[in-house]
């Protein structure tokens, strides 16, 4: 039997979601355990330029929840970026997960074959549906979820590859 689009993508997602969860657990542990203000890690980036670790959650939702929108059509709940605290960013990405497992796999039957369109100002790329899944939905995300990984071992948090890989959950 073939890969189909729902293999390749929700349970992919649901997955990185999970893995991000545990991160958050365990950088939420290393604040409490060192005497940290959980807001500087929430708060913490790898670069001025890019998005704090706050961000890198919303984003790693956003990704996801847009590429079960654009590949179902099944409606997705949409949520401000006002996450400030380690419950918070865990409650989206709980959020994110239900919404993930309300999609029916059939939803996404035939979607490889659907067209694409996204919106970037003047840019505005259109793929096929497993090639927006393969070379732009799970590279986005997958890019969120180990920036935020890099924030959190950055600021002392001790995770590491298996933490990505084999998530303890």
């Amino acid at each position: 039997m073939p890969l189909s689009m729902h293999q390749a993508s929700i349970p992919v997602f649901v997955r990185g979601l999970t893995v991000l969860s545990g991160l958050l657990r365990k950088g939420e542990a290393h604040a409490r355990e060192n005497g940290l203000d959980p807001a500087d890690l929430i708060g913490a980036r790898l670069a001025p330029d890019m998005l704090p670790l706050s961000g890198q959650v919303q984003r790693a939702s956003d990704t996801s929840k847009l590429s079960g929108v654009r590949l179902s059509g099944v409606a997705a709940p949409s949520f401000p970026d006002t996450e400030t605290t380690f419950p918070e960013l865990q409650e989206r990405i709980a959020k994110t997960v239900a919404y993930l497992d309300s999609i029916p796999p059939d939803a996404l039957d035939g979607s490889e074959g659907r067209s694409v369109e996204l919106s970037f100002g003047s840019r505005k790329p259109t793929f096929r549906g497993d090639s927006y899944l393969l070379t732009f939905a799970l590279p986005n995300f997958y890019f969120h979820v180990t920036t935020a990984h890099g924030i959190l071992r950055h600021k002392g948090v001790k995770v590491g590859k298996a933490d990505f890989l084999s998530p303890a959950d």
